[in-house]
C-alpha cells in the first residue's frame, strides 16, 4: 500500500478563478456559430487553464519526490483526477451527436460504427487523424465528439511530460525553456493572428496543440518554484475582471489585422495570465461567503469544461450552422435557447460533479491506495 502524501495548503481563489475562466468559454462557445460575440477573445480561457495546470502542478508535487512520491503514485493521481470526466464527456457527447440525428455539418448520414469509433478513440484519449471517416462531425476536429478535450489531451502530455522531465530540470533550465517556448509561441501567434489552434490537426494539429501547451505549462511551474505571495486586496474581483476583460477588450478595436491579434494574445499568455495567477495565489481566504463561491466555482469548473460542448453542438444543429457562421441578427429567433444555454450546462455540470465525478474518484482513491 503506498503511504499517504500529506496535503498541503490550498488556494482557493485560483479554483474560483479556473470557475471564472470556464464560464467565460461556456459564453464564448454560445456566440461561436455567430458572426459576432460579446467575449471574441473568450479562447484565450484555454491558455489560462494550462497556466494554472502548471503552477498547481509544481506546487503540488515538486517537492515530493525525493519522498514517497513515485511515477505511478503521480500517474494514479492525475488519471483519478481526469479521466472519469473524459469519460463521461465523451459518452455526453455521442448521446448528443444522436440526439441532433447523426449527421455532420454538411448534412450527410453518419453510421453507428463510425460514432463507436469516435468514441472509443476519445475514451482512450487517442487523436483523430485528418481525412479519417470517424471524424463525425466533418470539421476536423482531434476528438469530435466533445472538441474541448483537446486541451484535456495536451494537459495529459503536459503531465507526462512533467513527471518525465520537467521537474527534473534547474530552474535555470527551466527559465531558459520558458523563453524559448515563448519565442516559438510568439512567432506561431502572430503568423496565425490569434492563438485559436490546437483544437484540430487541420492547423497543424499535435504540433500546434503542443506550443500553446509547453509555454502556458512551463510558466505555471516556473512561478510555482519562485512564488512570494503578495499582499493584494480584493484579489479574487480584480482577477476576475481581468480575465473578463481579456476576452471583452478586442471588441473597442473592431475587426483587428492579424497581427495585431496575435500579438494581443501574446501579450495575455506571456505576461496577463502569469500575473493573474501569481495574484491569484497572493490572497488567502479562510471564511465566509468569498470562500465558499470559490470552492462552487473549483468544483464546477472542470465537469462545465469537460461536458458543456456537446449542448453547444444540438444547439449549432437546432439553428442551422454548416458551413459558415450565422449572422448574429437570428439571435433574435433563439435567443430564449440562447439563455437558457448556459444555465443548461451550469446545472448539468453541477449534477455531474455531485453525482458522478466526486463519488466516483473518492472510490477510485480508496480501492487504488
Amino acid at each position: 500500500m503506498t503511504a499517504p502524501i500529506l496535503q498541503k495548503p490550498h488556494y482557493p481563489l485560483l479554483d474560483g478563478l479556473r470557475g471564472v475562466a470556464a464560464l467565460i468559454v461556456i459564453v464564448y462557445h454560445v456566440f461561436e456559430c455567430y458572426t459576432w460575440s460579446p467575449v471574441p477573445h473568450g479562447y484565450l480561457s484555454v491558455d489560462f487553464f494550462f497556466v494554472l495546470s502548471g503552477f498547481v502542478i509544481g506546487y503540488a508535487y515538486d517537492d515530493r519526490w525525493s519522498g514517497r512520491l513515485t511515477l505511478t503514485e503521480f500517474f494514479r493521481r492525475r488519471l483519478i483526477r481526469l479521466h472519469p470526466m473524459v469519460l463521461l464527456g465523451a459518452v455526453v457527447g455521442a448521446v448528443c451527436f444522436f440526439l441532433q440525428g447523426s449527421v455532420r455539418w454538411d448534412g450527410t448520414q453518419v453510421s453507428l460504427g463510425l460514432v463507436m469509433l469516435a468514441l472509443l478513440l476519445n475514451v482512450f484519449m487517442l487523436p483523430l487523424p485528418m481525412g479519417v471517416a470517424a471524424d463525425v462531425r466533418g470539421n476536423g476536429e482531434l476528438f469530435p465528439l466533445n472538441g474541448p478535450h483537446w486541451s484535456l489531451f495536451f494537459e495529459y502530455l503536459g503531465n507526462i511530460l512533467y513527471a518525465l522531465l520537467l521537474r527534473c530540470l534547474r530552474t535555470g533550465w527551466l527559465v531558459a525553456l520558458c523563453v524559448l517556448s515563448g519565442l516559438t509561441l510568439a512567432c506561431l501567434t502572430m503568423k496565425s493572428g490569434g492563438l485559436g489552434f490546437g483544437w484540430s490537426m487541420i492547423d497543424g494539429g499535435l504540433f500546434t496543440g503542443f506550443v500553446r501547451m509547453l509555454f502556458p505549462y512551463c510558466m505555471g511551474m516556473l512561478m510555482a518554484r519562485l512564488f512570494r505571495p503578495l499582499n493584494v486586496r480584493h484579489a479574487m474581483t480584480l482577477c476576475s475582471l481581468i480575465l473578463l476583460l481579456v476576452a471583452v477588450l478586442p471588441l473597442c478595436f473592431g475587426q483587428m489585422p492579424g497581427w495585431l491579434s496575435g500579438l494581443y494574445d501574446v501579450v495575455c499568455v506571456i505576461i496577463v495570465f502569469p500575473a493573474l495567477v501569481w495574484l491569484g495565489a497572493s490572497q488567502a481566504l479562510t471564511d465566509g461567503i468569498g470562500l465558499r463561491c470559490c470552492r462552487f466555482l473549483g468544483e464546477l469548473s472542470y465537469p462545465l469544461y469537460a461536458v458543456h460542448y456537446p449542448l453547444m453542438y444540438l444547439f449549432y444543429a437546432h439553428i442551422g450552422l454548416k458551413d459558415g457562421l450565422v449572422p448574429i441578427e437570428q439571435l433574435a429567433e433563439v435567443w430564449p435557447e440562447a439563455v437558457a444555454l448556459p444555465f443548461a450546462c451550469i446545472l448539468l455540470a453541477w449534477m455531474v460533479w455531485r453525482l458522478y465525478d466526486r463519488p466516483l474518484r473518492k472510490w477510485l482513491t480508496a480501492r487504488t491506495a
